[in-house]
C-alpha cells in the first residue's frame, strides 16, 4: 500500500523566533507559547509526548498531560505501578515534547523526573472528577487483564466500595520532571526553521541557536 507520504508538503511560515524575543529564561518563554497555544484554541495543548528507557536501554513513549508547572519542572500524574513508573524508577531521566501544529511550534525538555510530595498529589487528586477517581483505583495501569468487562466489574467494585469521597490510592501521583534542557522550535519558509536551545549550567541558563 503506497500511501504517498512522502510527496506531502508543508510551508512553515507563521512566525519567527528571535533571541530578543525569546528572552534569557526557558521558562517564562514557555508560559508565554503555552498562553499562544491556549488562545489559539489548540485543542489540549498540554498534551506531551513522555519518553522513558527501561532497564534494558530499550525507549517508549506515550502522551501524558502536564497538570502544572513551575522554575522546579513540569508535572504529570499516574499510576506508580504502571509501565512508565517502572521505567523512571529503573532511569530517572525523562524527555517530554510539546508540539503545537496550527502554531508550527515544537518545544523538547530533557531532564530528571522525581516523585512530588505526597501532599501535593492529594491536592490534585481531589480536584479531579469523581469518576477518574475511581479509575484510579480501578485501572491496574499497563498491567493484563481479562477483558473490558472485568475492567468494567472493578469500576463498579469500586463505587460501591467507596461511596462518598474517593481517597488517594497509595499506588497514585505525580511526577516532575526538573529541566536540564529546553529547545524551542518555530517552524520556518523553505525548513529555515528557527531553534533556540537553553542548557542549564551552574544554575544559569546559557541560550544557543541550533542549525535546523
Amino acid at each position: 500500500m503506497d500511501t504517498h507520504v512522502s510527496r506531502l508538503r508543508v510551508s512553515y511560515n507563521t512566525g519567527e523566533l528571535t533571541e530578543d524575543a525569546a528572552g534569557p529564561d526557558p521558562l517564562r518563554l514557555f508560559a508565554s507559547w503555552m498562553g499562544e497555544a491556549i488562545g489559539a484554541g489548540i485543542p489540549e495543548p498540554n498534551g506531551m509526548a513522555l519518553a522513558t528507557v527501561n532497564e534494558r536501554n530499550e525507549p517508549s513513549v506515550r502522551i501524558v498531560l502536564l497538570r502544572g508547572y513551575d522554575e522546579r519542572g513540569f508535572v504529570f500524574y499516574t499510576n506508580y505501578e504502571s509501565a512508565k513508573a517502572e521505567d523512571l524508577a529503573a532511569n530517572p531521566r525523562a524527555a517530554l515534547t510539546f508540539w503545537w501544529h496550527a502554531l508550527y511550534r515544537q518545544i523538547r525538555i530533557a531532564g530528571v523526573a522525581q516523585m512530588v510530595a505526597r501532599e501535593e498529589s492529594e491536592a490534585y487528586f481531589a480536584t479531579r472528577p469523581r469518576g477518574h477517581q475511581l479509575s484510579a483505583w480501578a485501572s491496574p495501569q499497563s498491567r493484563l487483564v481479562k477483558s473490558r468487562a472485568a475492567l468494567e466489574r472493578n469500576a463498579t467494585a469500586m463505587r460501591a466500595r467507596f461511596a462518598d469521597a474517593v481517597p488517594l490510592p497509595g499506588h497514585w501521583g505525580g511526577y516532575r520532571v526538573a529541566p536540564a534542557s529546553m529547545e524551542f522550535w518555530q517552524g520556518r519558509e523553505n525548513r529555515l526553521h528557527d531553534r533556540l536551545l537553553y542548557t542549564l549550567a551552574e544554575g544559569a541558563w546559557l541560550r544557543t541557536r541550533l542549525a535546523p
